[in-house]
């Protein structure tokens, strides 16, 4: 019998059992849709945290006083320590050939007040060049220069967080804001920067010139933290030796473990890649499971088909049809229940990973790599749990077939 005949009739003999199909369709419509949504769902996510760390700088690497350690998914100083200053931003800067900028950094949760508000929120003293490394822009009004920073200017840049929390709908630039006890005037709005790895909301921050934040507002004379840029990707990894060996040298540590943490954008993007793609690896393996679970469904549709028409297959056999227009009749209905589960499957994977994505604030991503593996497994699995059913039909004996009930 040709294939197109046996295709034409596995078609009507599936539709003659609707309920029969539809409960063998589930299995596989199941399996490969949440193959699908659990890997386009990790994907999804792995972009966002890929999105975020590129959002941080370009070609960075932060160097931060002390050890920090990951703790609960976020990057925690394990202790306070003093000893990186600004000049070891401008020694980076001046001694590291693989660095193109260099910007010291403190940072504290700090109360601020306008009119009849109050909001606590981080005041980041940074240098200039700070804002180049980080990528940050001016969405209204701009950012100060370096003549107000060495003047110790009264001067912030808000984001966007702050902002809408400070002054709600109002223009924050031109406003005047008190940081602790200290006027400044809001010169700037930063443009929305989202969150950063550790799920930290980067826009609820404002920035004010360094020694001004160090001086005026927190009194210290050490900073928290060094952001470099290297000159291009490629020197990522010579520009993280180059500022610990620099660091070491100047900070006299000798056999003394580091009292600094150095991590690099190249550094952290893998290591994100890599935990996101093993956990998709892993849930996307347990979606798997369910795809046997929907074969042996058909198996079990495929062996009632069988006892159903035996009949017909006697029948058939008696006509002159060889065993194997019989064994490839089943295995033709077995493709066919997996592959149009499969197909559903992946629409409907589809659907819901869109779905999940747009409520979970995560840049869709539909893996169709995916779904084209989880639909070709489909069939196949469809076709080795159909086999021993098409096997069974096509070794019943013709006589003893049209004898039966």
């Amino acid at each position: 019998m040709k294939i197109s005949k046996e295709i034409i009739l596995s078609l009507e003999i599936l539709t003659e059992h609707k309920v029969r199909t539809f409960l063998s369709l589930l299995g596989m419509v199941v399996g490969v849709g949440a193959v699908v949504v659990m890997v386009s769902t990790g994907r999804s996510a792995q972009k966002q945290i890929v999105d975020r760390i590129n959002r941080m700088g370009t070609n960075l690497v932060i160097v931060s006083a002390g050890k920090s350690m990951l703790i609960a998914g976020r990057q925690r100083q394990m202790n306070i320590v003093r000893t990186l200053q600004v000049a070891d931003a401008q020694s980076i800067l001046e001694e590291c050939p693989s660095v193109a900028l260099a910007a010291p950094a403190v940072s504290e949760k700090v109360n601020i007040r306008w009119e009849d508000q109050n909001v606590n929120t981080t005041v980041a003293g940074m240098s200039v060049d700070g804002f180049q490394i980080r990528g940050i822009k001016p969405q209204s009004g701009r950012i100060f220069d370096p003549e107000e920073s060495r003047a110790l200017k009264r001067v912030a840049v808000v984001g966007s967080t702050a902002a809408a929390n400070l002054f709600g709908s109002a223009d924050p630039v031109g406003q005047q804001i008190r940081i602790g006890k200290v006027l400044f005037e809001v010169i700037g709005k930063a443009t929305p920067r989202g969150t950063d790895v550790n799920g930290l909301d980067q826009d609820d921050v404002i920035f004010v010139p360094l020694e001004t934040a160090m001086r005026r507002i927190l009194n210290v004379t050490y900073v928290q933290t060094i952001y470099v840029q290297a000159r291009n990707s490629r020197l990522l990894k010579n520009a993280e030796e180059e500022i610990a060996s620099l660091l070491r040298e100047r900070h006299r540590l000798a056999a003394k473990p580091d009292d600094f943490t150095i991590q690099n954008q190249a550094t952290l993007l893998e290591a994100e890649r890599e935990t996101t793609s093993s956990m998709t690896l892993l849930v996307g393996s347990v979606a798997a499971i369910s795809l046997i679970v929907g074969g042996v469904g058909i198996l079990a549709v495929m062996l009632m088909s069988v006892r159903e028409r035996i009949r017909e297959i006697g029948l058939r056999r008696a006509l002159g049809a060889l065993r194997r227009d019989i064994r490839n009749q089943f295995l033709v209905e077995s493709a066919i229940l997996a592959g149009v589960g499969g197909m559903a499957g992946i629409g409907g994977g589809a659907i819901l990973s869109w779905a999940i994505s747009r409520f979970a604030h995560w840049p869709p991503v539909i893996s169709l790599d995916a779904a084209a593996v989880a639909f070709s497994f489909s069939v196949v699995i469809g076709v080795f749990f159909g086999l021993y059913p098409a096997i069974k039909a096509a070794n019943l004996d013709p006589i003893q077939a049209l004898r039966s009930e």
